[in-house]
């Protein structure tokens, strides 16, 4: 009794594993193209190929930001490839297959071979390992940094911000940094891990980082979009948006990079809930982009830079995203993202582009970067990490390190800057 027994909890237990299984999405088959539209008519047949089929844009971000010599890149589903080859080559349109089998390039990154249950530096770490590293980090170095929850996410999670800087009993200035608005951008969290292990090693031994620690606070939220990250990692790795419900459509979730209150639903974005640029039902009504909006205003008067991690495409990007008209501060703007992106290139030769969201890629409202920036926040940034394509949101977890040790000149470079012109 007690043998049968035993089996039928083991035959309930692989009876639940494989219903979980079930549910996880699976892109065994599909492919990432890079498409280069060169005609008005290649970029119409994008867009209406968009349309009729069920395809993931990577880059840009939705098929209205589809222009004549931008390259598109996009996620087709195995059922529709006959299709789209066909469609591609009676079309004479230029393009490359990047990614040969999604499934088989998100395997590599779920087996890099390190213990499922402790965080690392050097791997895409579940938010239970990250928010586990929160409570260790912080309380290992009570005298460099402290954690506070700005607030509760739609499904409930709190949402974790970290204070770097050495106590001084006053207000200091501070530099907010946060990763992880778009769920699948994974590298983006790892970033923000990385920055904080970066700066409490280098407190005592860099000047540059010591400097900065004693003058300035740096807050760093590890992930913006805790629920799509978790998402992401339990049940579709393609996700980028919120999961939050809007009565009157089955699909979930909202752009939070377009949920800001900046040209709010203008240009670049979506009043459709199943687009994956929606714009939301008003600016800010996402609760994680009303905490982080609320946070900010709160600090304005000490906040002096702002920057935002995202991927991929090599990027630097200032105000502004919702307009072509240039930032009033823009020429010392360019100036620090061509020292930073400088700074970035010196370690291992990987070249950013840098200038204003709009001109440089594509306009996009409901940016949090130009928020920031009209808020008062003058400093104000965002980072497309690595790399230029032919990974994409897969980015291997052998290229974490030399990401991270790249990126933290730059963002070294702008705070470096900052802390000399605050007065």
């Amino acid at each position: 009794m007690a043998s049968f027994t035993a089996n039928m909890k083991l035959l309930l237990f692989f009876g639940l594993v494989a219903f979980a299984l079930a549910d996880v999405a699976r892109f065994d088959g599909n492919k990432v193209f890079r498409l280069k539209p060169s005609l008005d008519a290649h970029v119409t047949l994008i867009k209406d190929l968009a349309k009729s089929i069920q395809v993931d844009f990577w880059s840009p971000d939705s098929e209205d930001l589809v222009t004549i010599d931008i390259n598109v890149d996009i996620h087709v589903p195995a059922r529709y490839l006959d299709m789209v080859y066909t469609i591609l080559e009676q079309s004479g349109i230029e393009y490359e297959i990047f990614i040969e089998d999604v499934q088989s390039a998100i395997n590599r990154q779920a087996n890099s071979g390190a213990s499922p249950r402790a965080h690392s530096y050097t791997k895409y770490n579940t938010w239970s390992e990250i928010e586990s590293w929160i409570s260790s980090i912080a309380s290992s170095n009570p005298s460099l940094i402290s954690k506070q929850v700005i607030g509760q996410t739609y499904e409930g999670r709190s949402m974790h911000l970290l204070k770097l800087g050495k106590s001084s009993g006053s207000a200091k200035p501070a530099v907010f940094i946060d990763c992880g608005i778009h769920a699948r951008e994974w590298i983006s969290p790892a970033f923000c891990q990385w920055y904080v292990k970066e700066a409490l090693e280098k407190y005592g031994s860099d000047s540059e980082m010591t400097n900065l620690l004693n003058t300035m606070d740096v807050y760093v939220l590890p992930v913006f979009n805790v629920d799509g990250y978790v998402y992401s990692h339990t049940t579709d790795r393609m996700w980028r948006k919120t999961r939050s419900r809007l009565s009157g459509t089955s699909c979930r979730g909202t752009d939070p990079n377009r949920n800001f209150d900046a040209g709010w639903c203008t240009i670049g974005a979506s009043s459709n809930p199943c687009s994956e640029t929606f714009c939301g039902k008003t600016p800010e009504s996402e609760i994680e982009a009303k905490n982080v909006a609320d946070f900010i205003r709160s600090n304005k008067s000490t906040i002096k830079a702002y920057i935002t991690v995202h991927s991929y495409s090599q990027l630097l990007l200032f105000p502004y995203s919702y307009s072509y008209g240039l930032a009033a501060d823009h020429s010392e703007l360019m100036s620090v993202a061509k020292g930073a992106s400088s700074a970035l290139t010196s370690l291992y030769g990987t070249r950013y582009t840098y200038g204003p969201g709009a001109s440089t890629i594509y306009p996009a409202a409901g940016g949090s970067d130009d928020w920031a920036y009209d808020l008062g926040v003058k400093y104000s940034y965002t980072f497309e990490l690595r790399d230029t394509g032919y990974y994409g949101f897969l980015l291997p977890e052998s290229q974490i390190k030399p990401t991270c040790e790249e990126t933290m000149l730059a963002v070294n470079y702008i705070t470096s800057y900052v802390l000399k012109n605050l007065y």
